[in-house]
């Protein structure tokens, strides 16, 4: 066999930085050298990785194919030089880091509390967390940037494996001076009158956007003039001074519920859920350190 771990961890860097130079300031080796190891990779391969833009190396079909399978190899490499011990969460045990990816809600209001309480019992460990919409999330876990992720919406990528992880309520909510709270609060609002309100929307690829579409869409049937806004927080405030309504996570207004800035509208509509996932590439090798944090977030 004539492929090595070597040639993989040089090609692997030269895709993070697009260049030989930068490559081989993270391998330590020469422009020269990691030039030439490309070459070589490309030799036994028998086809190009890159293209050529200039100064700088861009994935071509090739490469893009060969990422996500260099990582796993990386990875699983790694694993193995870190031995077969039971993890260890003492003080003294060798340091872990874990990559997570979380789509926006996940990340702003369920992730953090999660990661402290784990790294509260697990010192040995550090945790860097890529935050993003639902889709970049799972591009993310495709190409084995991440070790981990969580996502409010579907996965659309097959390489990558999506396991149910909770189930989120979604509720719809106005400003406190709306009219809808005006009328008779001890009606619940019907479908007609819902559908003519101005309702304010995630950008498309959010798994909430996603999830209200899914929800609402078939007794709504279609938006009328949506507005749309970047993020949760976004829409949060725009709710609270009166620029219509939304559909969004009770987990991420509960703080704005409780000051009396939103108010949930009662509706004809069956209680709204959606579900989260726990998503990896389907390639990953799963280190005790990640096992442990895995069955942590389970166990909530």
């Amino acid at each position: 066999m004539r492929l090595t771990l070597r040639q993989l961890q040089i090609f692997t860097a030269v895709a993070d930085t697009g260049s030989t130079t930068a490559a081989g300031l993270i391998v330590s080796l020469s422009q020269s050298a990691t030039s030439g190891a490309l070459r070589e990779l490309e030799g036994i391969l028998a086809a190009r990785v890159f293209d050529r833009v200039g100064k700088r190396l861009v994935l071509n079909d090739n490469g893009r194919a060969l990422l996500p399978r260099a990582r796993a190899m990386l990875d699983g490499a790694k694993d193995i030089e870190g031995g077969f011990a039971t993890f260890d969460t003492s003080l003294d045990a060798t340091p872990h880091l874990l990559v997570l990816g979380a789509s926006t809600t996940i990340g702003n209001y369920i992730l953090p509390a999660l990661v402290a309480s784990y790294l509260g019992s697990s010192p040995n460990v550090c945790v860097d967390i890529v935050i993003g919409n639902t889709s970049e999330i799972a591009a993310a876990a495709a190409r084995l940037e991440i070790d981990i992720g969580f996502i409010e919406g579907p996965c659309h990528e097959r390489e990558v494996q999506a396991l149910p992880w909770l189930d989120d309520e979604l509720v719809i909510v106005c400003g406190p001076a709306h009219p809808l709270l005006h009328e008779d609060r001890t009606a619940r609002v019907g479908v007609k009158v819902l559908r003519e309100q101005q309702w304010l929307l995630r950008e498309p690829g959010s798994g909430t956007r996603e999830a209200v579409e899914s929800a609402l869409l078939p007794h709504l049937n279609q938006w009328t003039r949506p507005m749309v806004l970047g993020s949760t927080e976004a829409i949060k405030q725009a709710v609270a001074v009166g620029l219509g309504i939304a559909c969004l996570p009770l987990c991420a207004v509960r703080d704005l519920l409780a000051l009396g800035r939103i108010a949930v509208i009662k509706t004809t509509l069956p209680r709204l859920t959606r579900p989260f996932y726990q998503i990896h590439h389907r390639q990953k090798n799963f280190s005790s350190a990640l096992e442990h944090f895995v069955s942590h977030c389970r166990a909530i």
